[in-house]
This record gives C-alpha cells, structure tokens and sequence, in this order.
C-alpha cells in the first residue's frame, strides 16, 4: 500500500469559480462539566481527501464527529458542506445533503442477513429496489462478499462487518463519509483491506474523514490532524509534518506534539 493516496484532487472548478471545502468546521466547542471536549475547532476538507484526525483516547475525536454528522450538538460554532451551513443535531438534514457515517461500533442488523442489511440500508437513503440490486451486485465482489448475501450479518468476522459497514454507508454515492475508527479490533490484514476500499471511494471523488490511533494509519492519508485535550493542536500531510518536527515516523511526530 502506498503511504500517500495518489490521484485524489479536488473537483474541477465551475465556471471559473473554485469549489467551497467539501467540509468547513468554524469555532466548535462542545463542553461536558468539567470536560472541554472539543474547544473551538476549525478545519477544511477538500472533496476527494482523505483526512484522518489522530488522537488518544478521550482527545474529543468522537465527540467532533459526532457533532459534525448531527448526533450532537455542539456549544457554539458552525458546520457547512460544500459552503452551505447545516443545521446541527439534524442527521437527516446530513444525510439529504450527501453525508455517510459509520460508527465504531457498526450500525448493522446483525440478525439479518448481508442482502437485507444492503437492502434496507438502500431505503433509507431512499434508493429505487433497481438501484439498489445494481449497486449490490457491484457492491458485494469489492467488499468480498460475493455468494455471502445468505448469511447472517451477526456471524460474521469482524472485518467482514467492518466492509459491509463501509458498503452500506456509501450506497448511495455520498459526497462524504465519516469513519469513527473504524479499524479497532480487526487484524492487520484486514485493516489494510479496508484502507484500499477507502482509496478507491476517494479516487472516486468522495470526501473519506476518519478518526484513528493507529499511528501507522496516518501515513495512508492526503492531510491529517492531530488532536490534543479537544483542539487540533497539528495539521498537515504526513511528509510535511514528519519535516516540521524533524521526525522518522507519524507516531514520532505525535509523541513530539503530545509533549510539547
């Protein structure tokens, strides 16, 4: 696997106007009592990216993706796709508007088999029956799932699940995916095959945000923040930070930012 994503540029300008960020964060601040879990975040995230935010456990990862795709509210500040402000709290409003999440812990239907999870995922996002049986069949062979459709979700390995999750989330073509570390708990083999799925939904013009710990991870993105204690404290490509703190490695480069 290549260590930078190759190919992934933003959409060509309109009418000589460039795009807006797929993605603007301005001054979100959430607080919990005596926790400051996100403290006036600002970010932008062109289309085609992939962005991760680096971070321990408890830095405010989860909590900022969570307010980004509507599930939480935040204390102040504003959200926009594509230079349209959204409504915070409102996933369905997220959802109309081209975005994708999925959670650590997968939203799947586990006593459901893989074809019912696909088909009814695709009727939420308000898919046609058609629509839905042509972008399974292309669906299950990239997920390798193929002659799977039988089996329920619930017995499945976990990075077959983690696929699948993945697959669901982007039926519907979205402009942007949210993934808040998805990777935890499979093997390397699988994380790397979830990684190469998210190359070729960013080849394809979707913006990927993800959330992760996993230091080596990190070097597989286009930009990437790292947060500390809620604020994005980082923020670069890899080769540029690793430059900037005259390290080897992402997890040096973290380690040198944390302690600072």
């Amino acid at each position: 696997m290549p260590k930078e994503p190759s190919g992934l540029q933003p959409d060509p300008p309109t009418h000589g106007v460039p795009a807006a960020p797929r993605l603007q964060l301005t001054g979100i601040t959430k607080r919990y009592p005596g926790v400051v879990a996100n403290g006036g975040v600002s970010l932008t995230v062109q289309p085609g990216e992939i962005h991760a935010v680096l971070g321990e456990n408890g830095a405010g990862k989860s909590t900022l993706m969570k307010i980004i795709y509507g599930a939480v509210k935040p204390d102040a500040g504003e959200v926009r796709f594509d230079g349209q402000p959204v409504h915070v709290a409102n996933p369905q409003e997220a959802r109309q508007l081209g975005v994708a999440m999925v959670f650590q812990h997968f939203s799947l239907f586990d006593a459901l088999d893989v074809a019912e999870n696909i088909q009814i995922f695709g009727g939420i996002y308000g898919l046609s029956g058609e629509t839905i049986r042509e972008r399974s069949a292309e669906l299950l062979p990239r997920l390798g799932l193929e002659g799977m459709e039988d089996r329920r979700t619930g017995s499945l390995p976990l990075g077959y699940k983690q696929r699948l999750a993945l697959g669901v989330a982007t039926l519907h073509h979205p402009k942007i995916v949210f993934l808040d570390e998805p990777t935890g708990g499979v093997d390397p083999v699988a994380r790397r095959r979830f990684w190469d799925l998210m190359y070729e939904i960013a080849a394809g013009g979707t913006t990927v945000f993800v959330t992760t710990h996993y230091m080596d991870e990190a070097e597989y993105c286009e930009r990437l923040s790292i947060m500390v204690a809620g604020r994005i404290v980082a923020l670069g490509q890899p080769s540029a930070l690793k430059k900037e703190w005259q390290a080897r490695t992402m997890e040096d480069v973290f380690l040198k930012v944390v302690q600072r």
